[in-house]
């Protein structure tokens, strides 16, 4: 499978999921705000309502699991210790090393995503308030933000929570050394002198198009993180290259990344938080022109719509939770009403509770095709023209996050502009 993402809107071709397990419930309410839930999922009803997702992507296309690809890194001697030690040594706990290594593959990989209780075997243990020695990776099936496919390369995402730090960790030694890819991977922790402040998440950053990225500027991806990537574009100094920032703010933790409040649909069409991006705000757009390995112009734009418009891509857009009720557009992008994820231009996946949102599509063109209607072959994907495709959701929902937070994809078909 070589990497390949040159839009977000491409025929998908593959994707990485993770079927979220027993680490969504390792979390009491004390703890829930720390692991950057605001409540406690239940997990049954969780893993129901992602399998709904699962099994429609693997009608539609070719899906790899997390922890099934952990496991053939594992496999390999050459790569389980280095991995091992790296976890070890970031999270201070290098007295679980040996033990770690000494564990089958498939144990391993269950221990370092599901966590590692700690032993009470000292009084200092006995007495800690710390359930795991090695947390559980509450967040992992929001596969989009540790590792993102940007054209031909894996850049590795810097989380900006150090409780999401070993995702990362995972997704490169994933990327490096998992047999099913080819990829070339990018690390800005790597760089000789990484700038602490620089943190970059896979939900702020779209491929728009071959030359053109939008990346959102908030609490999980900041300035130095954006700067990694325009450095690293001037680097390629291979064609012209657009960056647009869109500012986000910073509160209400429903505005953790762009793609909560902007996502593509189609070649024509794109998915709006109104009140963010179609009403005049303090959240600038910033609009970075790379030619020749430099940065030759850096400027305002009047919004991230005129923006795009004005580099060619027109698009019609479509609101979260209707054009008129202000409360009903604040319930449903909580929701992730504006997170869809495309499986091909104009064919699109978001929750069918959001329904004034999706009353919404429906008046911009887009069928309203329930996610069973795929799985069990009453309808044909390729049979259908411009629609949007529902998912059950009452728990995932309560985890932040929608169909594109939980979808890495790693090769797109090229789209005819």
């Amino acid at each position: 499978m070589k990497i390949e993402i040159k839009s977000e809107i491409g025929e998908l071709e593959g994707v990485i999921l993770h079927t979220p397990g027993p680490e969504v419930e390792n979390m009491t309410p004390q703890n829930a705000e720390r692991a950057l839930y605001s409540d406690i999922l239940n997990l049954s009803v969780a893993q129901k309502e992602y399998a709904q997702l699962a099994d429609l992507l693997n009608t539609v296309t070719l899906t790899y699991q997390v922890r099934d690809l952990l496991e053939s890194v594992l496999a390999e001697p050459a790569a389980k210790t280095p991995l091992v030690l790296h976890i070890c040594e970031a999270e201070g706990c290098l007295d679980l090393c040996d033990d770690l290594l000494a564990l089958p593959e498939k144990t391993l990989a269950q221990r370092l995503i599901e966590g590692v209780v700690q032993p009470l075997d000292n009084l200092t243990r006995f007495l800690s308030k710390e359930r795991f020695s090695l947390p559980p990776l509450h967040n992992f099936f929001f596969t989009r933000d540790a590792a993102m496919a940007i054209m031909d390369e894996i850049l590795i995402g810097r989380m900006a929570k150090p409780v999401r730090s070993r995702e990362s960790i995972i997704m490169e030694a994933i990327f490096n050394h998992a047999p099913p890819f080819s990829a070339d991977t990018v690390n800005l922790l790597a760089q000789k002198h990484p700038d602490p402040a620089a943190t970059v998440e896979g939900g702020d950053v779209l491929v728009a198009r071959d030359d053109i990225l939008v990346i959102g500027n908030g609490s999980r991806t900041s300035t130095q993180g954006i700067d990694f990537i325009i450095d690293r574009l001037k680097a390629q100094k291979d064609r012209e290259r657009h960056i647009l920032v869109q500012e986000l703010p910073h509160r209400p933790e429903s505005f953790i990344h762009l793609d909560m409040v902007f996502t593509l649909l189609d070649r024509s069409h794109c998915m709006v938080f109104k009140p963010l991006l179609l009403r005049p705000s303090k959240y600038q757009t910033i609009h970075i022109l790379i030619e020749n390995g430099r940065v030759t112009s850096i400027r305002e734009e009047k919004g991230l719509i005129d923006a795009l418009r004005c580099l060619g891509m027109d698009l019609t857009p479509v609101c979260c939770g209707g054009e008129e009720d202000l409360w009903v557009q604040e319930r449903e992008q909580w929701h992730s009403g504006a997170n869809f994820f495309a499986l091909a231009p104009g064919k699109v996946v978001g929750y069918a509770r959001n329904v004034h949102t999706m009353e919404e599509m429906n008046n911009n063109g887009f069928e309203i095709v329930p996610a069973d209607d795929i799985i069990t072959g009453r309808r044909q994907l390729a049979g259908l023209g411009r629609c949007a495709i529902t998912l059950d959701g009452s728990e995932l929902p309560r985890g932040g996050g929608g169909a594109r937070c939980m979808t890495m994809p790693i090769r797109r078909k090229p789209v005819a502009w």
